[in-house]
């Protein structure tokens, strides 16, 4: 967990999503959505700035568990309440779909939050919003969805500025935004664990056991780097990472589930503004022209990605 973009929503959740077909109560169900999107893309990457200033006192895997454990007891006090697994029987399959979510889950956490302490918080959020038109052509490869040839050029002007953004030249790539790319690649296997997952699994479940598998990492990968002690100040903004990561979890469920999902799903992109913002008033970072250009091609194929298919890109 951590990434600013969230979790893929389960069949349960977009079934819910495509019930919302009444004329009346669709446009305010759409405002609704848009508010939640961006309300979550808000709170995923204030997560992300608190964990780059964390992560500038504490070791990594610290601060992992930490923030790890704030938010699972956050998850667990909303699941005490919604009980999710009253009637809950994980099949084989689910089973081996999560296993492999899991894994997926703890190698993103800690190439984004590797990359995020070494690199400008606006430039990893630009390659991470390249994620659905990542999983588009992953999907249209590994699962044989259908994909058209101008769904492609809007893939390919995507990748482009992706590579803007890692900036190769004589000097070779950015090791730090290579590590977003490999982000990517990481979220793309677990939101495709997501979706093959059966309706049946809640997404409240698939949270809880993504807290906990990346706390429990956290912990045996301290072993090699030990523990410091916190500051005060610095348990204050643990806190409030693993407050914004229950909130930001929240928010994107309700979102998907409130209106049409192509129609609430480009603002995912309001994390890009967040990212500039915060980036530049507590950083002091401020992207490269190349950077700017990079990010333009990302949101802009992936906003007309979403006009081609009426869904995600």
């Amino acid at each position: 967990m951590g990434k600013g973009q969230g979790h893929e929503p389960t069949q349960l959740d977009r079934r819910a999503g495509r019930a919302m077909n009444r004329p009346a109560n669709l446009l305010g169900a759409n405002l609704r959505g848009a508010a939640l999107m961006s309300a979550a893309m808000a709170a995923f990457i204030c997560n992300d700035a608190l964990m780059k200033q964390i992560t500038q006192s504490l070791p990594l895997p610290q601060a992992m568990v930490l923030r790890g454990l704030v938010a699972l007891a956050g998850l667990l006090l909303v699941a005490a309440w919604r009980r999710p697994w009253a009637g809950l029987r994980l099949r084989g399959r689910d089973l081996h779909l999560l296993g492999w979510r899991s894994l997926a889950e703890i190698g993103s956490t800690l190439t984004y939050l590797t990359a995020l302490a070494h690199m400008p918080l606006a430039n990893l959020v630009a390659i991470l919003q390249a994620l659905p038109l990542a999983v588009a052509l992953t999907a249209a490869l590994v699962l044989s969805e259908p994909l058209g040839r101008r769904h492609l050029l809007v893939i390919l002007v995507g990748f482009a500025g992706v590579l803007l953004i890692v900036r190769p030249g004589p000097q070779g790539y950015d090791l730090w935004a290579l590590l977003g790319v490999a982000t990517v690649g990481l979220v793309v296997l677990r939101d495709l664990s997501t979706r093959a997952m059966s309706a049946a699994v809640p997404s409240l479940v698939v949270a809880i056991a993504a807290a906990a598998v990346v706390t429990l990492a956290g912990a045996l990968l301290s072993l090699g780097t030990g523990w410091v002690r916190p500051a005060p100040v610095t348990l204050v903004q643990i806190a409030g990472a693993g407050a914004l990561l229950v909130v930001g979890y929240l928010s994107i469920v309700a979102a998907m589930r409130a209106g049409e999902v192509a129609r609430i799903a480009p603002y995912r992109y309001t994390a890009l503004v967040w990212g500039l913002g915060l980036g530049w008033f507590v950083f002091g970072e401020w992207p490269e022209p190349l950077a700017w250009a990079g990010a333009a091609l990302i949101v802009g194929a992936g906003l007309y990605g979403y006009r081609l298919s009426g869904r995600p890109a």
